[in-house]
């Protein structure tokens, strides 16, 4: 015999869940997410463009870098350390500027190399700037690198498609 449970008639209200047979599987829902997460995965194929299009401005500017780091290290100090730094300080930013507009694009990630751009030069200047002891620089600079690690993880998963990294093809 049925309980007065079963025998009540279970009433639809208006923003119920459709039943099971009308609702996509678990595993069906799970595939649709995928296949739309490897559409857009695949208009990433090729490196981004530049702003300024086909002009090889970053390759000037790493070349500069690497003549003034040349050059700087047979020119007497204090010209020479001059030099050196600003060859380095010119590689360096033209290396991260392909590594942001890959990252951004959701090419491939540097989410490392980014958070890294973040970290290093706060704990460089307040180890350089002020008088706080090294241990607490060191903890501000691990700070500013997590924080920026954390961001450049969750825009990097917003561009990819869901993707944590991009090995290389």
């Amino acid at each position: 015999m049925a309980t007065k449970r079963q025998r009540r008639k279970r009433r639809r209200r208006h923003g119920d869940a459709p039943p099971a047979q009308q609702r996509p599987s678990a595993v069906a829902a799970d595939d649709a997410q995928r296949a739309k997460a490897a559409r857009r995965r695949s208009v990433h194929l090729e490196r981004p463009k530049a702003p300024w299009g086909d002009f090889p401005l970053s390759e000037i500017v790493i070349f500069v870098g690497v003549v003034l780091l040349v050059i700087g290290f047979f020119i007497p100090p204090p010209q020479g350390f001059v030099m050196i730094a600003v060859g380095l300080v010119l590689g360096s930013l033209a290396g991260l500027e392909l590594s942001v507009r890959e990252h951004f694009a959701g090419f491939r990630s540097h989410t490392l190399v980014l958070a890294a751009a973040i970290g290093v030069p706060v704990f460089g200047a307040l180890f350089v700037a002020t008088m706080i002891p090294t241990p607490i620089c060191l903890g501000a600079g691990l700070v500013a690198f997590g924080g920026s690690a954390w961001f450049f993880t969750n825009a990097f998963r917003r561009r990819s498609g869901g993707a944590l990294f991009r090995l290389r093809d």
